[in-house]
């Protein structure tokens, strides 16, 4: 991280420069001399996470939209980022670490919606804190990993934090949460008694694998293996024979369905039989929002979980959550893609509630979220039918909402919520 982190403070300073002398800043409100201000998402939007990510980029555009593009006295426009690349077809490290020096040097942008996949934000959110105009804001509607706000891993969460003051916050609960309430439901509600659980090796499938497999041990369901599997290979016949002979009663898969998810899906199928069988599929949010996996005839009865309320929750809940899902049905003709769209609005929400109580500087924008009583916004008016509130220490929401899905004729159906402490 030392040298983007660097090359981007060398990047901003030249376009502050560039600003005092008159050029490159047009409209700019980074320096809290304008009324007019600019706000990005960055987002996977070539692969498998493209529906998702464009679904949340509509959502966002057309509430936008509908609030005039204001927030309070400030006129809002909105630049989208991409932080994948198609020869990857998923979000890339190098790509993720040019967006953050970019954010930086665009002196109009005061905040980001994003990022979706917690390795991405674990490069920005450091460059983005680094801003010398800043810290700038990072607000994520999807990124579930602990480590970015409390500990987990050794040096998390204060060496994405090297200013020393916090610039992130999310609108959606934590893996620890997400694994320990995936292990309750299989056991209570599945009767597993043993699981073989598969990682894809990256930041959140390693997290999110990590809470499963200590709240399953807690709760007696013996672990028979917590290893990763390889997004490159070509099939993945050899591995469950494998776990064949070990006769699990379930397979977790922790990770994203990007790192070769579909080919995982098939010949879990194939070897282990049909998810409705003796050997249950379960996956985590890094799974859902997939049009392509729900199509496929092998992931039929793979359950999921997600870190909030479902589109069919938000719909069933009535209120601003049902009548935005209502309008972009109305806009674009179909519901969003991924559950995480909503998310996206109600980081924007809080974003542009930060910018309103601002003097239109990244780093009042930042201080209206991370310091004093923070942010909130009322159930009413919030994109996900309940309140938001941020927690100004943290930058974690208070709501804690785990979703359990299954796969049914080619959808994600909700099944139930599940509690977890």
């Amino acid at each position: 991280m030392v040298k983007p982190i660097k090359a981007v403070a060398a990047v901003a300073l030249a376009g502050l420069a560039l600003a005092a002398c008159g050029g490159g800043s047009s409209g700019a409100a980074g320096d809290g001399g304008g009324k007019k201000v600019v706000i990005s998402t960055d987002l996977p939007l070539q692969g498998a996470s493209k529906d998702a990510s464009d679904s949340t980029n509509n959502a966002i555009k057309l509430y936008l939209e509908q609030v005039g593009n204001k927030a309070g006295d400030y006129t809002v426009e909105l630049k989208t980022y991409d932080n994948s690349t198609a020869a990857k077809g998923a979000w890339d490290d190098a790509t993720c670490a040019k967006n953050a020096q970019e954010h930086v040097a665009n002196t109009a942008e005061v905040a980001v919606m994003g990022t979706f996949n917690s390795g991405c934000a674990k490069i920005e959110v450091p460059v983005l804190n680094q801003d010398p105009t800043g810290p700038m804001l990072m607000v994520s509607h999807a990124n579930t990993n602990p480590g970015l706000t409390k500990t987990w891993d050794p040096g998390e969460p204060q060496k994405y934090y090297p200013s020393g003051t916090r610039n992130y916050a999310r609108v959606v609960t934590t893996d620890d949460y997400q694994g320990a309430a995936a292990a309750i439901y299989a056991q209570e509600k599945l009767g597993v008694k043993s699981v073989y659980i598969l990682n894809d090796n990256q930041t959140y499938g390693q997290g999110v694998g990590k809470s499963f497999e200590t709240k399953a041990a807690a709760l007696g369901i013996k672990v028979i293996a917590n290893e990763p599997w390889d997004a490159k290979q070509a099939n993945y016949t050899a591995l469950f024979n494998k776990i064949n002979a070990a006769k699990p009663d379930m397979v977790y898969l922790a990770g994203i369905y990007d790192n070769n998810g579909g080919q995982l899906v098939k010949d879990k199928v194939a070897v282990l039989g049909d998810n409705a069988g003796a050997v249950k599929l379960m996956g985590p949010d890094g799974f859902t929002g997939y049009p392509e996996l729900n199509k496929l005839p092998q992931a039929q009865g793979m359950y999921l979980t997600f870190a909030g309320l479902t589109t069919d929750q938000l719909k069933a809940g009535g209120g601003a959550a049902a009548k935005l899902l209502e309008d972009y049905k109305a806009k674009y003709g179909a519901d969003p893609a991924s559950n995480y769209a909503l998310y996206g609005v109600a980081a924007v929400q809080v974003i542009l509630a930060a910018i309103e109580k601002s003097d239109g500087s990244r780093k009042s924008v930042t201080e209206q979220v991370l310091s004093g009583t923070g942010i909130s916004i009322p159930a009413d008016k919030a994109a996900i039918g309940k309140e938001i509130k941020i927690d100004p220490a943290t930058g974690d929401t208070t709501a804690i909402d785990i979703s359990v899905e299954v796969i049914k004729d080619n959808k994600e159906t909700f099944v139930a919520a599940q509690t977890v402490s």
